[in-house]
């Protein structure tokens, strides 16, 4: 329990895709929210901290041995397991989403007057920047880290980085991730939660569902970045830098 309540959301959520799931519920931001301690992400979210770590207990106790252990998988590894799963899922998912998107705003705004209002935009900046993002993570950071993994596998002198220390594009993707965070946030208000009236039909339906599935996807996507892979990576740089000077 005590180490429970000491641990930050991001710790949590990175020891047991339970406590993910708990957040999830409850609407706690594990990944770009994620340094905050369990008491306080539970009190700016109006959630009975007592009432959570019992949930959190439960899931512990319970949980499998995890097919695959991030925080000691090689980062490498973990790469591609981003790039493949939640890259990916964004390459296939936005265009998609954004086609049910047009229709729907198009014919309900037509007939019902105004419906979802600011989505269209919201959404259009997200995507606008996650594209880009991929792309850089992908061509830049990605590489380097593979590159700072490699020098510390071998027993080899650091790369020299353009950008100085891995610290640099961390911050910019860091950055992006909460700029992302808060479109997700403005996507939950404009749609309330999700929900579609009862009149929906099924591509208004779907919209729904696939805004909630890209929330919890980019949630979980961000959290293995930033709480998982950039950390691990700036402390292996910080190793081999240390090691250097000795």
């Amino acid at each position: 329990m005590e180490h429970i309540e000491g641990a930050t959301v991001a710790e949590l959520a990175a020891m047991s895709l339970g406590a993910v799931r708990i957040f999830e519920k409850y609407g706690i931001d594990y990944c770009c929210g994620g340094k905050r301690r369990l008491e306080e992400a539970c009190r700016r979210n109006g959630q009975d901290t007592e009432e959570l770590l019992q949930e959190l207990v439960a899931a512990f106790r319970s949980q499998p041995a995890p097919e695959y252990d991030w925080k000691s998988a090689p980062l490498g590894a973990l790469i591609e397991h981003i790039v493949a799963v939640h890259h990916e899922y964004l390459r296939r998912e936005l265009p998609a989403i954004q086609a049910r998107l047009d229709k729907v705003y198009r014919v309900y705004n037509q007939r019902y007057g105004p419906t979802l209002e600011g989505l269209p935009e919201v959404y259009a900046e997200l995507r606008a920047e996650l594209e880009p993002h991929m792309q850089k993570e992908e061509a830049i950071l990605f590489p380097a880290i593979r590159a700072i993994e490699s020098a510390a596998d071998s027993g080899k002198p650091l790369p020299n980085m353009p950008f100085g220390n891995i610290a640099n594009p961390i911050r910019m993707m860091e950055a992006e991730h909460d700029h992302a965070g808060s479109a997700l946030q403005k996507i939950r208000e404009i749609t309330r939660n999700f929900e579609a009236p009862d009149y929906a039909c099924v591509t208004y339906r779907a919209l729904m569902s696939g805004l909630a599935e890209l929330e919890a996807d980019l949630h979980m996507h961000i959290h293995l970045e930033n709480n998982v892979l950039f950390r691990r990576a700036d402390q292996l740089e910080a190793t081999l830098f240390a090691a250097a000077r000795q």
